[in-house]
């Protein structure tokens, strides 16, 4: 990815393990604790669509460091921002472009979690945070309130008391409070954090890759709509995959005790 303003530093770093057929991601402004200004989202959304369309990648995993995963938006660039330009912009439009991403998507957080890095880290598909990561939407601090999505995703991850506290106090939570509420799938030791996220996108890697992408697709719908609607997306999904060399290599290896070869047709 090239650098903001012609800067030779990347504001995303991608790491691909080929053998692993995973990728990680990395948002590189580490002066600005990772700081989401409209460069580092275009950069970041470029780079998740890209290892999108590559077959030899079935897993990403999105970090930071160890200070930050994203400590929120770039403030300087909205402080001034009349109504008109905020629409014409489409900012909030960039976490869009993340949750299309059709592979599963895990982020690994350590540090600050905050603003709009919280919501991209919700927008992400699971959430791996090191013991010392705190998430928060602190919006309500400077006279506004979440806009990508974090009203919406933070409320049905933890449920409608926890976020009002949350939002209208603008004070964070831990970790084990956070994977306790539901928000995170795992915590573990702030140095375990990539290599826990790597292992996880691995395993996840091993599995058809036409079954993930649908996989991926149910759960969302059952997060995104009510119980009938959802039961009925998921039948149409399984039955879809009956269609794929996939399922009939998984389920001939199930059969014949073997380890399966999937292609990703």
């Amino acid at each position: 990815m090239n650098g903001e303003g012609g800067d030779s530093a990347s504001l995303v770093l991608v790491e691909r393990q080929a053998e692993a057929r995973t990728a990680l991601v990395r948002l590189n402004r580490p002066e600005q604790l990772n700081a989401l200004n409209a460069a580092a989202m275009d950069a970041l959304c470029a780079a998740l669509e890209e290892l999108d369309r590559d077959d030899d990648v079935r897993a990403i995993v999105v970090t930071g460091n160890q200070r930050a995963f994203a400590a929120g938006a770039d403030i300087g660039e909205m402080a001034n921002a009349t109504p008109v330009e905020m629409l014409r912009s489409n900012r909030i439009g960039q976490w869009d472009r993340v949750r299309k991403i059709g592979k599963p998507v895990i982020a690994a957080v350590n540090g600050w979690c905050l603003g709009g890095g919280c919501e991209l880290a919700m927008t992400l598909d699971l959430i791996i945070a090191g013991e010392g990561a705190r998430f928060g939407q602190p919006e309500i601090n400077i006279g506004v309130i979440p806009g990508a999505g974090g009203t919406q995703r933070l409320t049905r991850a933890i449920g409608k008391a926890r976020a009002m506290e949350m939002i209208l106090t603008g004070e964070p939570i831990g970790a084990a409070e956070a994977r306790d509420r539901g928000l995170v799938a795992r915590v573990v030791p702030d140095e375990l954090v990539e290599e826990d996220a790597l292992s996880l996108a691995a395993q996840i890697a091993t599995k058809s890759p036409v079954a993930l992408r649908l996989a991926k697709e149910a759960v969302n719908a059952a997060y995104e709509t009510d119980l009938t609607q959802g039961l009925a997306h998921e039948r149409r999904l399984f039955y879809l995959l009956f269609a794929s060399d996939d399922q009939k290599e998984g389920m001939a290896a199930f059969m014949e005790k073997r380890t399966p070869d999937f292609t990703g047709r």
